[in-house]
């Protein structure tokens, strides 16, 4: 009796075959094999109900044999094994880390608590930010919910001490240098009114947009998580994230998602047409 691996094999060197054909001779083989798999699907689903009600046994049984399992997961007649609970929650989380630490922050599972819960830390700058709340409903929570469909609950913690940011030098990755001199960064014809004008200034990325006579400046980076703003569909005065779709009023920079969460602001002063900037409100 061939083995899974040799039977397999045996198929892909026919569909190697196959592929070889032109397109007409392609399609009448495929229809064929086709046809075959309808046939062998109906028969194996008449089969698997008989089984159901005589003998439930008997068809564990025979899906341990790999062969049946393999032909049953082909036709979709069985559900492919799922991974464990911790194993898929490590998955999820991976799929948020390279967000979370495009600005300094990341975030760990503490404890799966049956039969619905999960509780995790966000670290780093996603710890105490302010659009923590965010990350976790619409970031992490989601990409648990995502591929642990028996998760109802996803819960942030935290066990660190309170950190006097006063003292330790962190910085919110949506906060500014400190500094307290105003700075030149255009002139009143560079920045535009139906964009925005992206400038580097003491490390910090900023966007302009001017109303009128009115310029607005705004830290670069979306309140969610932190991707820049600078390439952001502009309509009606409000931009929108390139990343994730967060929107917000230029003239405010109030967050129409999130309406509890604005832009970070400097202000602006205009001398002889050069727009200044002072980082430190």
């Amino acid at each position: 009796m061939p083995s899974l691996e040799e039977l397999v094999q045996e198929i892909n060197r026919f569909e190697a075959i196959i592929s070889e054909w032109d397109e007409s001779q392609r399609c009448v083989a495929v229809g064929l094999k086709r046809a075959i798999e309808a046939l062998h699907k109906a028969a194996l689903t008449n089969l698997i109900k008989s089984l159901k009600q005589e003998s439930m046994s008997g068809l564990r049984h025979a899906v341990t044999d790999e062969v049946v399992y393999a032909v049953l997961l082909y036709h979709e007649l069985v559900k492919p094994p799922k991974p464990p609970l911790a194993q898929r929650i490590q998955t999820a989380l991976e799929e948020v880390r390279p967000g979370l630490k495009s600005h300094n922050g990341d975030v760990e599972l503490v404890a799966i608590k049956p039969p619905d819960t999960v509780e995790v830390r966000l670290i780093g700058t996603c710890s105490n930010c302010l659009a923590s709340t965010l990350t976790l409903s619409q970031g992490v929570e989601q990409a648990i919910k995502n591929h642990c469909p028996e998760i109802t609950k996803v819960v942030a913690v935290n066990n660190n001490p309170t950190v006097n940011n006063a003292n330790s030098g962190l910085i919110s990755p949506f906060s500014a240098k400190i500094s307290s001199t105003w700075i030149k960064v255009a002139t009143i014809d560079e920045v535009p009114e139906f964009s925005v004008l992206a400038v580097q200034l003491a490390g910090n990325s900023l966007i302009l947009n001017r109303q009128g006579i009115t310029i607005k400046c705004y830290c670069n980076a979306c309140t969610h998580l932190g991707s820049p703003l600078e390439k952001g569909k502009i309509e009606n005065g409000i931009i929108t994230c390139p990343s994730h779709g967060f929107q917000y009023k230029l003239e405010t920079g109030e967050c129409l998602t999130a309406p509890d969460i604005s832009l970070q602001s400097y202000p602006v002063k205009i001398k002889d047409n050069k727009v200044f900037v002072k980082l430190q409100k």
